[in-house]
């Protein structure tokens, strides 16, 4: 008599998924509690320009460099990292969908974006005293998901076109310097006017946008409207990019 096998559910599956990758996080907390505090400390050091250039900006530009430590030091690592290991493949080889084990790794990087936005949040009342509306709050949380995912697509693109992992570390701090050295000089116009045109445009600017007007939604205007869509298109093509280009092992 042939012995039954049974398929465990997808769900049950996903939740085991689920809670072994927020345990891996949990592990790595130092890096965590890093993406925490980096948009803090850039949200203490710019004090003074709130008063000239307005809380919703500050606050935009913080939140923007959290998001791009989330996709790019956060995401990429941890995905190269356990493909060199070879989790990916033992996984692949399992009764486990593909789809669910890039979920489960999206879903905590989307948590990672919710803690993130809450401590720039507190961090600004307490620090700054500068609060947003109900809606504002609200608004800014969704646009942190749009803006965060156009990093973690970024981030796919790496690890996609970059098997080694100490290569994609590398390849990702030094991205994300220039992300946020040119974003930040850019937006503040320290670089001249042309270059702070060309700076709205990139993934930095549109997302900084989208995040500042959240803040504010009577703001909220054609130029707001059509960052959230060039935004949105940088993430189908990275996105799609990425996913072609990925591979499950590192061979």
């Amino acid at each position: 008599m042939q012995p039954t096998i049974t398929i465990p559910k997808t769900s049950a599956v996903f939740g085991s998924l689920l809670r072994a990758d927020f345990t891996t996080q949990w592990r790595n907390r130092r890096s965590f509690i890093l993406v925490l505090l980096v948009p803090v400390i850039i949200l203490f050091s710019w004090k003074g320009l709130i008063g000239k250039l307005g809380g919703a900006f500050v606050i935009a530009n913080c939140m923007t460099v959290g998001l791009i430590a989330i996709g790019l030091m956060g995401y990429s690592n941890s995905i190269a990292r356990d493909r060199d290991k070879g989790i990916f493949q033992r996984l692949r080889v399992a009764p486990v969908p593909s789809w669910a084990i890039m979920m489960s790794r999206l879903t905590v990087q989307i948590i990672m974006i919710s803690l993130m936005s809450i401590a720039v949040f507190v961090a600004a009342d307490y620090l700054d005293k500068v609060t947003l509306s109900p809606a504002g709050y609200v608004l800014t949380f969704v646009t942190a998901f749009v803006g965060g995912a156009v990093y973690l697509s970024l981030g796919q693109v790496i690890v996609g076109l970059i098997k080694n992992p100490e290569t994609v570390n590398s390849t990702t701090r030094l991205v994300y310097f220039a992300f946020i050295m040119v974003g930040m000089l850019g937006e503040l116009g320290v670089l001249g006017d042309d270059f702070k045109n060309i700076v709205h445009w990139t993934p930095y600017g549109t997302v900084k946008t989208m995040l500042a007007s959240s803040m504010e939604p009577s703001k909220w205007n054609t130029d707001t409207t059509t960052s959230l869509l060039v935004t949105i298109g940088y993430t189908v093509v990275l996105a799609f990019a990425g996913i072609k280009k990925f591979q499950w092992n590192s061979k």
